[in-house]
């Protein structure tokens, strides 16, 4: 079982390649992503116990700490946050949405894990930095006032690293709406 989940975020993708040999040299994770994104990123997310991802995550980094974009190291990371990496959650009814928008995938998904664990909310998709000029948002659904605290929780994270683009909540949207976040 994961607990702990880590990021790097590389502005270049042969640093970030080469990293993440050194992430799974470094300590006992699995890489659950290794990817480029836009515009010529890179990012490797590691996931274990929570001092294995720390030091997998700080090798990562240090290997090139002028190419390292963003990062960051979530122990407890929330069940939810997984699955809406790799498409989304089951979601039975929407009442509203919030949206955090970001510059960078790491900023993306720790804002998330933040609006998860503030509020009663479900993340109903994460869209990390593919074909969106490298930012990422995430789209949270449940009751209006748990979707503000969310929101405001999660955005919170992301402005005070600096990646928050825009965050916007949306109560009652329109079905169509909803069926292109789906």
């Amino acid at each position: 079982m994961i607990h702990a989940i880590g990021l790097v975020e590389f502005t270049s993708i042969a640093r970030g390649i080469e990293a993440s040999d050194a992430m799974a040299k470094t300590a006992d994770v699995t890489i659950l992503v290794a990817k480029h994104l836009c515009p010529g990123k890179y990012m490797v997310l590691v996931g274990g116990d929570v001092s294995s991802v720390q030091q997998s995550v700080a090798a990562g980094a240090d290997l090139a700490p002028e190419g390292v974009l963003d990062q960051f190291v979530i122990p407890n990371v929330h069940p939810s946050i997984l699955p809406s990496i790799g498409g989304g959650n089951e979601v039975a009814a929407v009442k509203a949405i919030g949206i955090i928008e970001t510059f960078s995938v790491a900023a993306a998904i720790e804002a998330a894990d933040a609006a998860v664990k503030a509020a009663d909310v479900l993340p109903m998709r994460l869209h990390i930095a593919f074909g969106i000029g490298g930012k990422s948002y995430g789209v949270v659904t449940g009751e209006v006032a748990a979707v503000k605290a969310a929101v405001a929780a999660g955005s919170a994270i992301a402005s005070a690293k600096g990646m928050l683009v825009c965050n916007i909540v949306i109560p009652r949207p329109h079905k169509q709406v909803i069926e292109t976040l789906l």
